[in-house]
This record gives C-alpha cells, structure tokens and sequence, in this order.
C-alpha cells in the first residue's frame, strides 16, 4: 500500500474518490480543505473532518455563496464544492496522526451546473477553447513577495527584517531561513522548485517553480500564497503580496512566461521564423499587445498596483515588445527550441491567477484567430523615448490607475467575453467602489502638501 499511495501523491490525475480515501486513511489525514478562490482571488477554504470525505468527495459539500465577494445575492446563496481529484496534496507538519491536506474546487450551482461566476471555470473556459484550436498552453508565474516584521501589537508593518536587493546572500538576507522553509514545504507537496533569491528591494523575495499547463499553474499559485504567508508567520514575520507597499523601493511583479504547444511542440518556435519565431507566436504576441490595456484591470487589479506601474522601478508602462531589453511589456527570452516563449511583464502578484491567465489565453488566441500584428520589436530603452518617438512607433501607454483599466476592461470585448457577464459585472462593481473609496480619502501627502500653504 506504502508504495502505491506514494506513485499515486506523484501523479493523481484519473484519480478516482476510493482513491483519495485510501491515500487520506494510509497518510492519517484527519482534516481536508476545499479551497477556491473568489473574484479577486482570495483564497477561500471550507475545512472538513474525516467523518465528510466521503460527501465531499461526491461535490455534496454546501457553502453560502453570498458571503463570498462577487458571488451571489443572499436570495441564492447555496453553492456547491465540486473537487479536482487531481489536486490532493497533503499539508507537511502536523502530527503522524493528525495531518492536514487539501482539494481545489471548482464552483457549482445546486443542480451542478458550472458557477457562471467561479475564477477556476473561467479559465477552463478558455483552455477548453484552446483545446478546439489544437492547443495547450504553458506557463509559469514568477511571484514576488516582501516579508515584514510584526508591529508591537501583532499587526502587520513595513518594517523590513533586512537591507539586502537583488541575490545577496546573508548575514544581509535575513529571510533565508524562511525562504527555504517555504521551498522545503513546496518540494515536500510536489512543486518543482527552480530557484529562489532576494530580490531588488529590502525584505523582497522570489521563488520561481517550474512552468506548467495553465489550470496547473493558477493551481500551484494560489497554493504558493497560502504557504508563503504560513509560513512567513512561522517566523513571526508578514509575507504581503500588495503590489507597491514602500515608496522609493521597486514593486513585487508576477511576471507571467507563456507558449502554445501542438502535439507536444512548442508552436512558439521555427527555425526559419523572423527570431526565429513562428508566425503564430507573432500573432500571440499581438493579440496581447492589442488587448494590453483592456485585460489590465484583472493583472494589476488594485488601486496600489498602478503605483508600481511608474517609470524607474523596471515596471513595464509602455505597450510594446523587446527581445534585449526589459522596458517593454512584453520580453521574449532568448531560448528557442522547445523552451520559446513570450514573458508578459505587467501582473502583478495581488493578481487572481485564474482571472489573470484567463485573459491573457483569450488575448493571443484572439491574436493567433485574427492573425494580430506584432508590429517591429523596440530594442531601445523606451524609459528614455520622448511622447513623439513613442508615437511614431506607436507605442501606448498602460492605463495611469484603476478608474481607466476598468474603463479599457469595459470596452473591450474579447476579454470581457473571456470573463463571462458574471465576472465582468461583479468585477467591475467591486473595483468602481474600490477607486471611489480611494479617491475620498485624504492622505498624508495632501495634508503635508496643502494643510499649512491653503
């Protein structure tokens, strides 16, 4: 038995529910989590004892819907929990007799029809979409993330635990410790770790994991938060994935690696291709350089996400590619071969990853469907362009704040189309109080700028 629940923990896809049940009693789980995220991809979770794996294993598990942001009014409150097999993990700790492991759900109604509103299902919508094309896509996400000290009282702060940047190593790194107790924790739960390192500002940190199909990655990634900020509290520190917490310091981004692959091939790559790039990698290209601004709102969903989004912190603000330079939004790393593929860097880790991955499939399908433009690569630093040389290049700008990526969200079809009516809707409300919110504040700033002067 020893052997097989081992072989089944490596690979659980075509898993069966007696399957499951077997390798929870073989490992001593004791308590399960069903996890899913809502709209604006927070991770959500329903906890269940032994006594209920059986239910929930059959998707019988209720939750009040209308106490999740974006989901349903309270007059239809009941949702369904339907597992992914293929997503048991055990959690590592615990006791030998008491350990804790974990299902993704997706979101169902009461008569088990997909929840219109479910993060997960949107982006099964467009991987299913890809599948009609021939293709599947893979990507990785490279999540940045600061740790912070605790404050007196126990709440977070922005005091960082170090004043290490980009790979120092310690005594400087004063979060190594946990970084590998991070990395240990996702090895031990089956992530392929590739690298992990300080990153450019004091107390920021990256931890890269191999790339994956895109219902995978989203997956792993809402899986990575929910362990870093374990973690980090472990060792009495806060891990935020909030876009720009310090002003003066570099942002934490998700820089997001994609590619198409047909039959096992990288459709991203021809030998005899212009960069040796496909014609198709051309047109995905394209398709994200054309709905750049209006898949915005749901990469960089917050109102602090556009404070990372300036000049001078290598944040991409300009909508254009590059192959030598990281100015641009769009980078193609100079593998070819089986490892071709576009890095789109505008997310930003406050990011659903379901949402997120969603879009930006809809957006090169949509390219590689209308055989979109790349147009020509800029090689040159465009931090350093004048507005006319942008022009003549016709290089646009990302939405300046929130208000104008919902605006450009709004008008744009293909990703709007992408999210659903429900998504888009729920959204969109959401994200208008939030900038009304913001906008009625008085800050700091404005009471430094203009108390004693007016």
């Amino acid at each position: 038995m020893a052997g097989k629940t081992r072989s089944l923990l490596a690979d659980l896809s075509g898993a069966t529910k007696k399957d499951i049940l077997d390798l929870a009693e073989a490992h001593n789980v004791r308590f399960l989590r069903l996890m899913f995220t809502d709209i604006l991809g927070i991770n959500k979770n329903v906890e269940i004892p032994a006594s209920q794996f059986g239910k929930a294993l059959d998707g019988d598990i209720m939750f009040d819907g209308s106490s999740i942001e974006g989901f349903v009014r309270i007059e239809e409150s009941d949702m369904l929990l339907a597992p992914d097999l293929s997503t048991f993990k055990i959690f590592p700790g615990g006791t030998a007799e008491n350990r804790v492991a974990r299902l993704i759900c997706d979101i169902t109604t009461p008569d088990g029809k997909p929840f219109g509103g479910d993060p997960r299902g949107a982006l099964k919508r467009q991987v299913a979409r890809a599948a009609t094309l021939g293709y599947t896509m893979n990507a990785g996400m490279e999540a940045e993330f600061f740790m912070f000290k605790l404050g007196p009282d126990g709440a977070p702060s922005t005091t960082t635990h170090d004043v290490g940047s980009y790979f120092d190593l310690t005594p400087v790194d004063l979060g190594e410790d946990a970084r590998r107790t991070i990395v240990d924790v996702l090895e031990q739960m089956g992530f392929e770790i590739e690298a992990a390192h300080h990153e450019v500002a004091h107390g920021q940190h990256e931890i890269d994991f191999r790339y994956a199909d895109a219902l995978t990655t989203a997956d792993n990634l809402a899986t990575f938060r929910f362990v870093v900020r374990q973690v980090a509290k472990q060792y009495g520190m806060h891990a935020s994935f909030m876009p720009k917490p310090i002003f003066g310091q570099a942002g934490s981004g998700m820089h997001t690696h994609q590619s198409l692959f047909a039959a096992g091939k990288n459709t991203f790559f021809d030998a005899n291709g212009e960069f040796e790039l496909s014609a198709i990698a051309h047109q995905y290209i394209g398709g994200l350089l054309q709905h750049a601004r209006g898949m915005c709102a749901i990469t960089n969903p917050l109102v602090n996400s556009y404070k990372r989004l300036v000049p001078g912190y290598e944040a991409p603000v300009n909508v254009a590619w590059s192959m030598h330079n990281r100015s641009p939004l769009i980078r193609v790393p100079a593998r070819r071969g089986a490892g071709t593929r576009v890095e789109l860097r505008s997310p930003d880790p406050s990011a659903n990853p379901y949402l997120a991955l969603a879009v930006m499939l809809a957006a090169g399908l949509d390219g590689v469907e209308t055989q979109a433009s790349s147009r020509e690569p800029v090689n040159e630093n465009i931090w350093e362009m004048s507005f006319r040389e942008k022009r003549r290049l016709r290089i646009d700008d990302l939405p300046h704040d929130l208000n104008e990526a919902c605006d450009e969200l709004e008008k744009d079809e293909v990703v709007c189309a992408a999210l659903g009516e429900h998504i888009t809707k729920h959204f969109l409300a959401a994200k208008r109080q939030e900038w009304r919110d913001y906008i009625s504040q008085v800050s700091a700033w404005e009471l430094e700028q203009y108390l004693a002067k007016y």
